[in-house]
């Protein structure tokens, strides 16, 4: 039985030690994408391919050999039906002097313990901040999670982006929607677009259940009557924002998660 508090590290497919992360930690140039797997699926498979395809073109120059990284996803997932999976791309011969010359792409696979199913609500904080390329999921991570390090000092959970025209964009590591009382509410602003997003919005759209895209600012707040955060990990509600207190959302929670887990699971 492995141990699965040790991530299992995989690079090109081969098993690695930490000498070999020094590019990625010195460089700290590359995108990465984090999914969760049961019974070797995963949900929104074709999403995260999607993400790291178009990453690895914009960072990298090239194509990313979809075919290798599945064999390699399959290879993480034997020893461990059920983790969180990570697949970070990079290159082991980046030089910042000569970036125009990014050089091959490297892939590396860890995975961890399955994130847990439910999380406690949460309060969170806004501040004014737009994360650069934020469409990309890059490895440029140091702004989110000192926000977050902020937010918690503050007295709330999690931080919150506003873009500089007001608008709201994205969380640290998640994306929001609220519910208005009659449909859903994504806002729009430079954000990464997430799987969960994603998936939730497959859901409800199979599911019936009205949805719209608009720009959300603080002061529009007040006017809505819940809040949650999607993320790759699950669905958590949101108590405040700010000083904006929204109501109790059981059943408005459990329709987010009805319209998440309907979509399937595909096998890696």
């Amino acid at each position: 039985m492995p141990d699965v508090r040790t991530p299992l590290l995989l690079l090109n497919g081969q098993r690695l030690d930490e000498t070999a992360l020094r590019p990625l930690a010195l460089a700290n140039f590359g995108h990465f994408t984090v999914m969760q797997v049961r019974n070797r699926a995963a949900q929104g498979l074709d999403f995260h391919l999607r993400r790291l395809q178009y990453a690895t073109r914009r960072l990298f120059d090239v194509e990313l050999d979809e075919a290798a990284l599945r064999r390699q996803l399959r290879q993480a997932s034997q020893q461990q039906a059920d983790g969180s999976l990570r697949i970070t791309v990079f290159s082991s011969t980046f030089d910042h002097r000569q970036p125009q010359h990014p050089g091959c792409p490297d892939v590396l696979v860890s995975q961890g313990p399955p994130a847990p199913a439910h999380k406690p609500p949460m309060r969170v904080k806004s501040f004014d901040y737009t994360r650069p390329f934020a469409e990309l999921k890059h490895v440029a991570t140091f702004p989110l999670f000192q926000f977050r390090r902020e937010a918690l000092a503050a007295g709330f959970d999690d931080a919150l982006f506003v873009a500089g025209d007001g608008a709201i964009s994205e969380g640290s590591v998640w994306n929001l929607v609220l519910w208005d009382g009659r449909e859903w509410v994504w806002p729009i602003g430079p954000a990464l677009r997430g799987s969960a997003e994603y998936l939730v919005q497959q859901g409800l759209a199979g599911l019936g259940i009205g949805q719209r895209h608009a720009v959300v600012r603080r002061q529009d707040l007040p006017r809505f009557a819940a809040a949650f955060a999607t993320n790759a990990s699950g669905i958590q509600q949101i108590d405040a924002i700010d000083e904006v207190n929204f109501g109790a959302g059981e059943t408005l929670l459990a329709q987010l998660r009805q319209a998440l887990q309907d979509q399937p699971w595909q096998p890696l």
